[in-house]
């Protein structure tokens, strides 16, 4: 897995993403203990030796760019922002690019421009040629100042004149360049000092008289280049397909070339990226900011700093080409402990590495902010983020925090207020109390006509796969894994997930999953009614967790309910079968059984399955690591029956094995027999490997939690991406694994049985 990779990452507190960073060599330990113990601050005392009338200092967030490869180099990039949504958009796009091998970023040069302004030369063209005819000498007399400039292989390299013929409302001018190769130092104060020297020497040669002289911003001659190529098939989700996506970057990027009032926010997005980088490295963003939009400009008319078009092949490919001169070393540059970090986070740069990881992080910003545009709307994006920065604002708490931003989009009313309303009204609801005050866990309803339902997520111990062709599984549930809230509407039905962006009327979904729940509701005679269900999941999507069955079993449960039409557990679980079978094709049952019923239990699938309760003598505890990346259920399953036609004997063979495993596993848990019970475990992992379910990532974080104690470890799931269970012979244990795993960059959450 890439260094720069962090699976969840987003999820863990503060301590953990320093403990991950930390164990991918990305700092070293005293790095990390300045970051969370503020130690790096810049303090008042320092900033008053920086600018004049220091009255304090103002804090701004520093957050990390993850899963960045230029130059077939991987990055972890420090990024200095306030506003929400940049750092993730930013790492979910360096991630996009990594499938196909990450960028390349070009600086062929890096030099600064000094501008020598001289009025009314006596002749303007004698003028040009005496200082062209004395370059050599002038160039010397600009070395000599900085000897250890040359040493380093840097220095005045060139003399440039350009002539402004006099005009109704100018005189005119000379305006003598000189181009100096300023290596790592960002070389303000070094190029201004060279002009002030041959200022007299400029006069004298061309008879004019010599005023400003000071270094330019526009740094054209330090041009940097980054490029990537995304295959279409990389780029479809939230309903469109590749080839809409890709189609859609296009037309946005010939929308910024012709128009300058979409260039200008195209261009802003593009500084997102690229700015934050220059703050957290301690560099001037105004200046890179003046440069950029200048060169935007350099053709007479404003346009876009990048291009975006599709290649012979069918791929979407982004190019950049934005001037750069950044430094890396020099006092000022320095000045602030925090830039230090963040120069050895990139692995200590030089300025021309730190020019290409800049223009990087500006193309991978484009590249978001107009996928966004182009498909769901870049508010969308920006909704969720802003609900959780009004939710902080608003004070609160933990234990709340994800409900009141999950109830905050759903209302469409962002604000403090509202976050205010909805944390009272959540103390109010017994939903929401600690366990002694909750009510059934499927049954729960108030006064305003709500009806709120909970159902179980699942962990696979033994069998996955195999229990798809009648061998047995054993499952256990993950409580509270999805909370379902069915109340009265004015619009036909609708299903909400906000933490999984999943949302829409059931009239205009058309996916086989929306068809499918669409038929449960025509059967039960509530298709034409009209009823909102949000549904806050507790475990992520798509991490082989049983959550679609989970949602299924919420939904169908709720409805049931709230329309008091008495279901029983088993006609529920029935229909939640039938979604299911149309999200994944094959499944065996399990999940959606576990997810009715929420209890351990002995599973066989067939045209008549058995399920058989688990009774567990002593409490078992579980630690699940979750990847990050998604488990594709139905694919997963498709590869393996594909496998198993082609070589059915052996892969009978396995699925034997598996049995064999899991009636030893049974055996320990009726036992108490832990120990066994983790072996078994473990080999199963074996076998899933064995039958081609398994991943390198998942292998290694299988790894992790042997080394950190745990009894038995294996994927649970349908293997590919998605979670580890991990068995722990005590609490000790449990805490052991979890740190490992976390600090790794995974999710953990522990369970008990």
């Amino acid at each position: 897995m890439s260094r720069a990779r962090f699976p969840g990452f987003y999820k863990l507190s503060v301590e953990d993403r320093l403990a991950a960073i930390r164990q991918h060599e990305w700092l070293h330990d005293d790095d990390v203990q300045e970051l969370l113990s503020g130690d790096h601050l810049l303090v008042p005392e320092l900033a008053d030796k920086m600018i004049e009338n220091v009255v304090g200092v103002m804090g701004l967030p520093l957050g990390v760019g993850l899963n960045f490869v230029i130059n077939k180099r991987d990055y972890l990039i420090p990024l200095v922002v306030e506003e929400p949504s940049i750092v993730a958009a930013l790492s979910s796009a360096a991630k996009t690019f990594s499938t196909g091998g990450g960028m390349t970023a070009r600086a062929d040069e890096s030099l600064l421009i000094g501008q020598v302004q001289v009025v009314n030369p006596s002749d303007m063209e004698a003028g040009e040629r005496q200082v062209l005819a004395h370059k050599a000498d002038l160039l010397s007399k600009l070395n000599a100042l900085h000897p250890n400039m040359i040493a380093r292989g840097g220095g005045a390299q060139d003399i440039e004149v350009r002539r402004f013929p006099r005009t109704s409302d100018n005189p005119q001018m000379l305006v003598v360049h000189l181009l100096v190769d300023t290596c790592d130092a960002m070389g303000a104060n070094m190029i201004n000092t060279m002009c002030e020297e041959i200022a007299p020497d400029i006069e004298a040669l061309t008879g004019g008289r010599v005023f400003l002289r000071i270094l330019s911003n526009l740094t054209d001659r330090a041009v940097v280049r980054a490029s990537v190529t995304v295959a279409t098939d990389q780029l479809s989700g939230k309903g469109y397909t590749g080839e809409e996506v890709r189609d859609g970057i296009v037309l946005a990027s010939q929308f910024a070339n012709i128009d300058p009032y979409r260039a200008a926010t195209h261009n802003k997005g593009i500084m997102n990226g690229i700015d934050p980088v220059a703050i957290a490295t301690g560099n001037d963003w105004r200046a890179i900011e003046a440069a950029a939009h200048a060169y935007a400009s350099r053709g007479g008319r404003y346009t876009a700093l990048t291009h975006w078009q599709v290649t012979q092949s069918g791929d979407l490919h982004g190019e950049i080409e934005i001037p750069l001169k950044v430094g890396t070393q020099g006092g000022s540059l320095r000045a602030n402990p925090s830039a230090n970090i963040a120069h050895r986070m990139l692995g200590t740069p030089n300025a021309r590495e730190l020019a290409e990881v800049m223009a990087s992080a500006g193309l991978a910003q484009n590249f978001s902010a107009i996928r966004a545009l182009s498909t769901v709307g870049i508010q969308k994006g920006h909704m969720s983020l802003h609900a959780r920065s009004v939710a902080l604002s608003a004070g609160v708490p933990q234990s709340r925090f994800e409900k009141v931003v999950s109830r905050l989009i759903e209302k469409d009313d962002i604000k403090i207020e509202t976050a205010h309303a909805i944390l009272a009204e959540l103390e109010e609801d017994p939903v929401f109390l600690d366990g002694q005050t909750r009510k059934h866990l499927n049954e729960e309803s108030n006064s305003s006509g709500k009806t709120v339902v909970r159902s179980f997520g699942k962990v696979i111990l033994l069998g996955e796969h195999a229990v798809v062709y009648g061998r047995p599984a054993i499952a256990v549930p993950i409580p509270d894994a999805v909370i379902a809230e069915v109340m009265d509407s004015d619009s036909p039905p609708e299903i909400h997930v906000p933490a999984w962006d999943i949302d829409g009327q059931l009239e205009h979904a058309n996916s086989i999953w929306w068809s499918a729940i669409s038929g449960v509701f025509d059967e039960l005679g509530v298709g034409g009614e009209r009823f909102l269900v949000h549904v806050q999941p507790n475990i992520p999507a798509a991490m082989g967790l049983g959550g679609s069955a989970a949602i299924a079993v919420a939904v169908i449960r709720g409805v049931d309910q709230h329309f008091r039409l008495g279901l029983s557990d088993t006609e529920v679980n029935a229909m939640a079968f039938r979604c299911e079978k149309a999200a994944h094709g094959t499944p065996s049952g399990i999940d959606n059984t576990i997810a009715t019923f929420g209890r351990p239990l002995l599973y066989r699938s067939g045209e008549h399955p058995t399920v058989d309760p688990i009774h567990f003598e002593t409490p078992m505890r579980l630690v699940i690591g979750i990847s990050g990346e998604p488990s594709l259920t139905v694919d997963m399953v498709a590869g393996v029956r594909e496998r198993w036609r082609r070589n059915h004997n052996l892969y009978e063979q396995l699925f034997d094995n598996f049995e064999m495993v899991a009636n030893t596993g049974l055996a320990a848990i009726t036992d108490g027999d832990y120990r066994t019970l983790g072996d078994m475990m473990t080999v199963n992992h074996g076998l899933l490997n064995a039958i081609s379910v398994s991943s390198p990532e998942l292998d290694r974080m299988v790894q992790l939690a042997r080394d950190a104690g745990s009894l038995g470890a294996k994927l649970t799931g349908a293997g590919g991406g998605g979670s580890v269970a991990c068995l722990c012979d005590d609490d000790e244990g449990s805490a052991n694994v979890a740190g490992a795993l976390t600090r790794a960059g995974y999710q953990a959450l522990q369970v008990t049985v």
